[in-house]
């Protein structure tokens, strides 16, 4: 298993002047900035957490399978802001893994997703940022379409994802609720593993074979597209224990596609026991019609035919530890 470790340096400044004065931009405009934003600062915090699921029988005439879980998450954060320029990036990183009674190890979650924005404001009063963005996700460990565990339908980088544009971001609190609109962002889909590019897997062009099924041409590895992105992230207090997390975007192609509409939507509801026990209920939709689906044909091969695109939906629910430094 793949595991990526990011290692920063961490140096902070405490400022508790908040007098606001007037600064001339490149252009000569007189631009109000709080004394305080004029030090660079520096903030990195990490969240480690770990749920695990038990049920266990012993006699019991009802029936079951024995089985245990675990899901572990990390969430690392830097954030750097001097004067009206903020730079936010995040790394986010969840496995998890099930064992049954009688069945193999399966994986239940497997993500990489690394974030990072750049955005300068107007004025420090301004609640509107120029920004840029970059975000790259894919996974560690092959994935497959189980109990079939011959042919992955998966790999790390197959696929990957980067995004990468520039636009507009609003946020009167930038840290808990942003809405960023890209008109221009490039995406990119890899797909570094030779058999899902050549069978077209993830929206790839699959390779050109002759009467006999031989290669004649291999399927493509990276495919690029433009299009416009449009994301939303909010995190609020709905009770004193509660906390609600949200993450949404939509990506939609100009030219291969245009109207069709890339859905990533994730809502996690963490509620919490004390200051290291916590509960999770999660939601996490996703939609890309460049990601078919594949069911199983009962034949002698076991072969796995490719369908249309579908609504992915994955559920959380569990309880354990987290800790934050």
């Amino acid at each position: 298993m793949r595991f990526l470790f990011i290692a920063t340096l961490l140096f902070s400044f405490q400022l508790s002047n908040s007098q606001i004065f007037q600064m001339p931009n490149a252009n000569g405009y007189m631009l109000r900035v709080k004394a305080a934003d004029t030090i660079p600062k520096w903030d990195l915090k990490h969240r480690v957490g770990l749920d695990i699921n038990e049920v266990t029988f012993v006699n019991w005439n009802a029936g079951g399978s024995n089985s245990i879980s675990a899901l572990m998450g990390i969430r690392s954060e830097l954030n750097y802001k001097y004067g009206l320029f903020k730079w936010k990036s995040q790394a986010i990183v969840n496995y998890g893994i099930n064992k049954q009674q009688e069945q193999e190890l399966r994986k239940t979650s497997d993500e990489l997703e690394l974030i990072s924005t750049v955005g300068f404001q107007k004025d420090s009063e301004s609640n509107w940022f120029f920004s840029s963005r970059f975000n790259f996700k894919t996974q560690f460990t092959n994935g497959y379409n189980y109990p079939n565990r011959s042919t992955p339908i998966s790999r790390f980088m197959a696929p990957g994802y980067l995004f990468i544009g520039g636009g507009v971001e609003y946020g009167k609190n930038i840290d808990k609720f942003s809405t960023y609109f890209s008109p221009l962002t490039f995406k990119s889909t890899f797909v570094l593993d030779k058999d899902l590019s050549n069978a077209g897997s993830f929206g790839v062009r699959k390779a050109v074979v002759d009467s006999e099924g031989n290669i004649i041409k291999q399927g493509e590895r990276v495919r690029t597209e433009i299009g416009m992105l449009l994301t939303n992230e909010f995190e609020t207090k709905v009770f004193d224990n509660v906390l609600v997390r949200n993450r949404a975007s939509f990506y939609s192609d100009y030219i291969n596609s245009f109207g069709n509409i890339d859905v990533d939507w994730e809502v996690i509801f963490n509620f919490k026991v004390n200051q290291y026990v916590k509960a999770t209920l999660g939601s996490h939709v996703r939609y890309d019609n460049d990601v078919k689906t594949f069911a199983e044909v009962e034949n002698e091969e076991e072969e796995l035919v490719m369908e249309g695109a579908k609504i992915q939906w994955k559920q959380l629910l569990g309880i354990g530890v987290v800790v934050d430094f």
